[in-house]
């Protein structure tokens, strides 16, 4: 449940906020799409919805979704690159190993790149970090990215 779900009679707003909402609907319009896309025309058509949703992005998220699109796909070209909540995400099998996460879209003041627990990262001493801000991508950065998503699908 959200940080804005409450029960009754404590003054604040009971369900999902706005935001919230917004992100069951874009979720729910692409299983819609993926249920009416044929084996074959998927993964294209999945590549391309990622690709204007990363051009819809204002700068400066645009820019970094543009390069770690590009450091994803360029590290672990099996992932299969789809909209997950509406947002960048890369997947093997159809599950999401990582996903991109705009800040501007997310009112957060940076974005985010993460993974999920379908990636392999877990470490021998029982803590790992799982998500990544992102303001900006320097070249030890996107190594760095690189690095986790070789690990991930490894």
């Amino acid at each position: 449940m959200s940080a804005n779900a409450a029960g009754k009679g404590d003054g604040r707003p009971e369900g999902f906020s706005e935001q919230e909402r917004a992100a069951v609907r874009e979720r729910a319009a692409e299983l819609r799409r993926e249920s009416g896309r044929g084996r074959g025309g998927r993964a294209a058509a999945d590549e391309l919805d990622v690709l204007s949703k990363i051009a819809g992005m204002e700068d400066p998220d645009r820019a970094v979704a543009e390069r770690v699109h590009a450091v994803v796909t360029g590290a672990a070209p099996e992932l299969a690159p789809k909209l997950w909540y509406g947002q960048p995400a890369y997947a093997r099998k159809g599950k999401v190993v990582c996903f991109f996460r705009s800040g501007k879209a997310d009112k957060e003041r940076y974005s985010s790149f993460g993974f999920t627990t379908e990636a392999n990262l877990d470490d021998a001493g029982g803590l790992w970090p799982t998500s990544y801000a992102v303001t900006e991508l320097t070249d030890r950065a996107e190594e760095t990215i690189a690095a986790l998503v070789r690990r991930a699908v490894g």
